[in-house]
């Protein structure tokens, strides 16, 4: 069992039933009446947010997440093809899965995938990913009407926001999360 004290970012609980994600929480103490938790929770099964507010103390069956180091191999048509690299077991799962970050996969990346009682429910890439610019325009100083930034298509094919000086061939680094450029390597 887990309090509403305990709860955690990431943390996976059970709920009417149905397994939930913790995505936020805030303790909050007001000046009169009882301490509470807000919280957002986001459904497994289908990936539905809510907003639910619980009150200091309650107490939720914790679920346990077994996480797995999987290797990306390749993807055909809308289906990705990862190898678990422990068990050398190949699993085919959703793009959605993802969501953006979808656009950053190069061939052999590991990923962390998250499994409950044998099916996997979430998917994790790594925060970083080093990729090279296919295509940019070159940029011209003093054009910083757009606040220095311009358009670069990677070798994985996902279009982000680069500064100015960043030029076709350029390893850079982005942030998963974001899709944001982070540096030049």
């Amino acid at each position: 069992m887990i309090s509403t004290t305990e709860f955690r970012s990431g943390e996976a609980i059970m709920m009417d039933g149905q397994l939930w994600i913790i995505v936020e929480f805030q303790h909050v103490k007001p000046g009169k009446g009882g301490a509470f938790v807000r919280t957002k929770l986001r459904r497994l099964k289908d990936g539905s947010v809510i907003e639910r507010t619980f009150r200091a103390g309650e107490k939720f069956q914790e679920a346990y997440i077994e996480k797995h180091t999987l290797q990306y191999l390749y993807r055909s048509g809308e289906t990705l093809h990862l190898m678990d690299t422990q068990s050398y077991e190949q699993v085919q799962v959703s793009p959605n899965l993802l969501g953006s970050a979808v656009g950053f996969l190069k061939e052999n990346m590991e990923l962390e995938g998250q499994f409950h009682d044998g099916q996997m429910i979430g998917l994790q890439p790594p925060m970083f990913v080093d990729v090279q610019v296919a295509s940019t325009e070159p940029g011209v100083r003093g054009d910083t009407s757009k606040g220095g930034m311009k358009p670069a298509t990677l070798e994985t094919g996902a279009t982000i926001q680069v500064p100015l000086f960043v030029e076709t061939g350029d390893a850079i680094r982005v942030d998963t999360r974001s899709g944001s450029y982070v540096s030049r390597i």
